[in-house]
């Protein structure tokens, strides 16, 4: 069975799963995080099978998550280094991280996200990059874009009401944003 392919879907996570979607690629992005360049660096990091971290490069690398940069002739031998669109997936590990240690986390944590310049273990939350405001499903809703459909647009007006039926913001504004 050929599976749907979902880089030219209308949702944008879906379009991030499609380059990111399985276990092993968030796990290599991990470790080119955590300052891991070559294959056997990863391979020994993370015990996968060479054929599937092969295939998992080339596609983070198709993909334009990573790029690839010789640096042995004699063998031949490359280095996978992070486009900016790659370390621009940094806060999506991060939040998984802290939503892992939150859960997950029987034994205590095992990584935790510092400060550089104080040394005290700090707490992951997203903000809004213009106010500085903690993101909270009780102050945001998830409204239509300029390129969202008519269906996406009724579908999210449902959604908010069902969310927030004593809401100021009225299902309406919310189907007919933008």
């Amino acid at each position: 069975m050929i599976r749907k392919s979902l880089k030219d879907a209308p949702c944008p996570m879906a379009r991030g799963i499609e380059r990111v979607g399985d276990a092993w690629t968030f796990l290599i992005l991990r470790e080119a995080l955590y300052g891991a360049t070559r294959f056997d660096e990863f391979q020994k990091r993370l015990g996968i099978a060479p054929n599937m971290l092969t295939r998992r490069l080339q596609r983070l690398v198709d993909d334009g998550l990573m790029t690839r940069h010789p640096y042995s002739a004699h063998p031949p031998r490359d280095d996978y280094l992070l486009t900016d669109l790659g370390r621009d997936f940094r806060p999506v590990l991060l939040a998984l991280m802290a939503w892992g240690n939150r859960h997950f986390a029987d034994g205590g944590e095992t990584v935790q996200l510092v400060d550089r310049r104080s040394g005290r273990p700090v707490q992951v939350a997203l903000v809004d990059a213009d106010t500085g405001d903690r993101i909270t499903q009780a102050n945001h809703y998830i409204a239509p874009g300029p390129a969202a459909s008519p269906a996406l647009r009724a579908r999210l007006a449902r959604s908010a009401q069902a969310l927030f039926p004593d809401s100021t913001t009225p299902a309406a504004s919310i189907a007919n944003a933008y």
